[in-house]
């Protein structure tokens, strides 16, 4: 029987779990099938305060994970495959572990990036292939780069990346974008960005371990193009990881976990959740961990005020 289960790592698991260890709760963190979330697929993070000169993705999330062992927090690894939040105390299955009983529980389970599934990428993923214009488009000063989709995310991100490049295109599969009128205007009125359409995405090559060229299929003509290019940005949106929840856990339409405005409680008593699992809008390391403190201390509350109240 545990006092709390964090289900999941990344910036937001890992602080939330630094926090519950220093309360001596004693978390059990829950580990999937990718330690440390979607930063461990990052090369150098610039943006996270208190390192001047930039850390790998990987060693921030090393700090993160030793931090909390420092404190107390156990770690596992495992699938949780069902939860059980209609009955107290909670129950999680765990594919390899078994059922693990807690009094509380914080989601961390992040969300993940849509790739396109061609060859290449997953090779070339943070070597010339990213998912995160924010994290990222400072590595691309004064280069030529690829934006790979139709929506709001594709032209926000295009736009952004202008910042940095000299030339971003935008290739789309379709012969006309999804993305609202506005954003359509704003990335057309800025003179570094050009347009490809009806080019499906092929391919990604690279040269000396980093990435030089897309390969796509012009759909009218069904012939094949070679698009040089020093990076490619993937931005067909993001899948909250919360199919494992089952709807026993309120969220919207696209599948993310709403929380109470202001805080990380979830609309069950006791389930709480933070990072990107809940944010489709910021999607930052700081921000993330940031609402991990949140729902470690939210967290905390609520047992104080359960045990408070099994004492009387």
């Amino acid at each position: 029987m545990r006092q709390v289960v964090i289900v999941g790592t990344g910036p937001a698991g890992l602080t939330a779990a630094i926090y519950t260890a220093r309360a001596n709760l004693q978390p059990l963190v829950i580990e999937g099938p990718e330690p440390g979330g979607q930063l461990t697929t990052t090369t150098e993070v610039e943006n996270f305060p208190g390192f001047p000169q930039g850390i790998m993705g990987p060693e921030l999330m090393d700090h993160m994970r030793k931090q909390a062992e420092r404190f107390g927090a156990e770690f596992v690894r495992g699938w949780v495959t069902e939860v059980r939040f209609s009955e107290r105390p909670f129950t999680l299955l765990v594919d390899g572990i078994g059922p693990i009983t807690t009094n509380a529980v914080i989601l961390s389970t992040g969300a993940s990036a849509k790739l396109l599934g061609i060859p290449g990428e997953k090779e070339y993923v943070g070597r010339g292939v990213s998912t995160c214009a924010t994290c990222d488009g400072f590595f691309y000063r004064g280069k030529k780069i690829i934006v790979v989709g139709g929506g709001d995310s594709a032209m926000e991100e295009a736009v952004f990346l202008t910042k940095f490049a000299d030339e971003v295109t935008i290739v789309h599969r379709r012969n006309e974008f999804r993305a609202s009128k506005i954003m359509q205007d704003r990335a057309r009125a800025n003179p570094k960005i050009r347009f490809l359409l009806n080019r499906e995405p092929v391919e990604i090559t690279g040269r000396d371990g980093k990435v030089n060229a897309l390969t796509v299929r012009n759909k009218t003509t069904n012939e094949l193009e070679i698009l040089p290019t020093d990076g490619i940005f993937v931005a067909i949106g993001h899948r909250p990881n919360t199919s494992f929840l089952q709807g026993q856990v309120e969220t919207d339409e696209l599948g993310y976990i709403i929380v109470q405005p202001g805080t990380s409680m979830t609309n069950v008593e006791g389930v709480f959740a933070c990072g990107d699992v809940q944010d489709h809008r910021y999607r930052q390391a700081i921000t993330a961990a940031a609402s991990g403190c949140m729902a470690a201390l939210d967290c905390e509350r609520y047992l104080e005020k359960m045990n408070a109240a099994a004492v009387l």
